[in-house]
């Protein structure tokens, strides 16, 4: 099948089985190494990406739902003033260790802060509780994402 898609702002169609993960398509067809493969159950946030502005784990998600949709990646997000802003807070949050689940933590803050640009604490917890660490801990993450909020306001 022919899936036709708009990959972070440019038009991409690739002839693949319908049934193939997301993810798959975007580590081995795209090159779009950021998507990890935490879980391959959607429990982790590691392969998180926005469909159609939408925060999904794309270890569940079969090529053939996302026809049409427009998909953007932690490397499409990453020339935005927005990404340098979350970016900057988790830099100083200190909340990047390891770094195997910040593309999608940042992902999902992303997905947060386009909904309420002004989130408490409860509702940073709950945007992120999609997302595994097991290096952080997650109190620098959510600070991470309190400092950007507050830091960003003109970006949300």
């Amino acid at each position: 099948m022919k899936i036709r898609i708009v990959l972070n702002g440019k038009p991409a169609v690739i002839d693949t089985d319908p049934t193939r993960r997301l993810l798959d398509i975007l580590r081995n067809d795209f090159k779009l190494t950021g998507v990890k493969e935490g879980c391959g159950e959607g429990e982790c946030g590691a392969c998180a990406v926005l469909i159609d502005g939408r925060l999904a784990n794309s270890c569940i998600v079969p090529a053939g739902t996302v026809e049409g949709s427009e998909i953007v990646t932690i490397e499409g997000y990453r020339d935005t003033a927005r990404y340098r802003a979350l970016q900057d807070a988790f830099e100083e949050a200190g909340a990047v260790q390891c770094g195997f689940c910040t593309p999608g933590f940042i992902m999902a803050a992303e997905a947060l802060l386009r909904e309420n640009a002004s989130p408490d604490e409860d509702d940073i917890r709950r945007a992120l509780s999609g997302n595994l660490c097991r290096c952080t801990g997650y109190s620098m993450i959510v600070e991470a994402v309190k400092i950007a909020s507050a830091g960003g306001k003109d970006l949300w």
